[in-house]
């Protein structure tokens, strides 16, 4: 059976030592993983989204707006989750060119699925917003700036779950 799902630690390792550094990227790894077992069922939880997949939004001329900036701590921001999907969009350019691309928001920021869960009943309720965070390459600055804060918002917005996604 062939390999065909995208190798993308390997592809990391790789692109880091052909630009030149001396040692491959270091993963994150913890012992402890942090995560708590729900005490009730999803159709009873309000699900959170946070996302390191540089979400911004477009104004209803197409330019982009500041929504983002003006939230940010660190390299955390928030964004109404009631914003439209056709108005979002990733400005990032560090993803796999060849494997995928950004053409659709929902496949990186599921908000419109999230939208329909809630409206399904399949989740309790939605926050008022759903937060990002900029990508640091620094274990140090997510662990002791970005999380807590992503956790202070979560926690103020009365969260029970979050949909963590990557881009």
């Amino acid at each position: 059976m062939a390999d065909d799902y995208v190798r993308y630690i390997e592809r990391t390792r790789e692109y880091y030592l052909a630009e030149g550094y001396n040692n491959p990227y270091q993963w994150a790894h913890f012992e402890d993983i942090p995560f708590t077992p729900l005490t009730k069922s999803l159709r009873e939880c309000r699900v959170g989204l946070v996302t390191t997949s540089d979400i911004a939004v477009r104004s209803a001329t197409g330019e982009r707006e500041r929504v983002e900036a003006q939230t940010q701590v660190g390299g955390v921001y928030s964004i109404p989750f009631d914003t439209p999907a056709e108005r979002l969009f990733s400005r990032n350019e560090f993803y796999d060119r060849y494997e995928t691309n950004l053409n659709d928001v929902n496949a990186y920021c599921p908000v419109t699925r999230l939208r329909e869960f809630a409206t399904e009943g399949r989740i309790g309720s939605l926050p008022p917003r759903f937060h990002g965070v900029y990508t640091a390459y620094s274990n140090r600055l997510i662990m002791e700036r970005d999380a807590p804060e992503v956790l202070r918002r979560c926690r103020e917005d009365k969260v029970d779950a979050v949909i963590l996604t990557p881009i």
